[in-house]
């Protein structure tokens, strides 16, 4: 990881001041970023969480998917709950959003139920072959329902997969940024 990395947040909508909150505390730089010209400045994009449909509209108004894809060649991108079904291949029960494809996993929305239905708990979070418990905030959160080829499952909370990574990107149903830790963006920044 360099010095001090520029983190971009896309801002469209969502828990972008959260993930600002948590990068603060490893000593990065953030950049909200809502349109292309931003993303030449960062060295990592974080897709927060949200609504995705929301999300989905600014990404198409802004016509910022295509950029978004291009940085995502060269540079990390995370995407936490809504970001995350923004970076799937598939939606299931929403055909209305065109997500980015930059994960080859589709994705039921809001497939651990309504708000009302959102918890805590902890899962499994295992890199370079070492599991480590991690707490998991799911509200509203996607459940990923099938995980294609390139793809890698990092973690699970209930025996499902709730980490998953193609390259470098990667996605978390959960929100990592709603806990005291910042052991997932330390991992993120790794990436690098």
């Amino acid at each position: 990881m360099k010095a001090r990395p520029w983190v971009g947040i896309l801002a469209f909508q969502g828990d972008f001041a959260k993930h600002q909150e948590a990068f603060a505390k490893l000593g990065c730089f953030t950049q909200l970023v809502k349109s292309s010209w931003q993303l030449a400045n960062i060295d990592c994009l974080v897709i927060p969480g949200g609504e995705s449909s929301v999300i989905d509209r600014f990404v198409k108004s802004q016509q910022i998917a295509d950029p978004i894809k291009e940085f995502a060649v060269t540079k990390p991108v995370w995407g936490t709950c809504a970001g995350m079904i923004m970076l799937a291949t598939h939606v299931e029960n929403d055909p209305l959003i065109a997500p980015l494809g930059l994960l080859n996993i589709t994705v039921d929305r809001n497939g651990y139920g309504r708000q009302y239905d959102s918890f805590v708990d902890d899962g499994e979070f295992t890199v370079n072959g070492r599991t480590q418990k991690l707490e998991m905030v799911f509200i509203r959160a996607p459940k990923v329902t099938s995980v294609g080829e390139g793809v890698q499952v990092l973690g699970k909370c209930r025996k499902e997969p709730v980490i998953v990574q193609q390259g470098r990107v990667i996605a978390t149903a959960f929100h990592p940024e709603m806990t005291n830790s910042t052991k997932f963006q330390e991992f993120f920044l790794s990436l690098l």
